[in-house]
């Protein structure tokens, strides 16, 4: 479990995601050695798909100890992997809303 984050108040997750992930595309021309983006994004996909799973179980294990802060920190470290799986494969945020949005209906 990573250290928890200090201060957190609420946002807009729409900004959030969209800023994420610009960053995350941004970091497609950083160099591996200095962005932990840009080697997920250009590493082994094992790496990176092994580290999705990672963080899934942790929200997992973190929901079972009913621990509300921990639960929103491992959250972020999924959605933030999730992003990065996103780019690499060429999924845009809007297409993932287009399938959210269709399944609503």
């Amino acid at each position: 479990m990573g250290e928890r984050t200090a201060n957190v108040q609420d946002g807009n997750i729409g900004e959030t995601l969209t800023g994420l992930a610009a960053t995350i595309s941004g970091r497609r021309v950083a160099s591996p050695e200095e962005s932990y983006t840009a080697r997920l994004l250009t590493g082994k996909e094992d790496s990176l798909l092994k580290k999705l799973a990672e963080e899934a179980s942790e929200v997992i294990m973190a929901c079972k100890d009913n621990d509300h802060d921990h639960i929103r920190y491992e959250a972020a470290d999924l959605v933030y992997h999730l992003l990065v799986v996103l780019e690499r494969y060429g999924v845009t945020l809007d297409e993932l809303a287009g399938e959210l949005n269709a399944r609503r209906r």
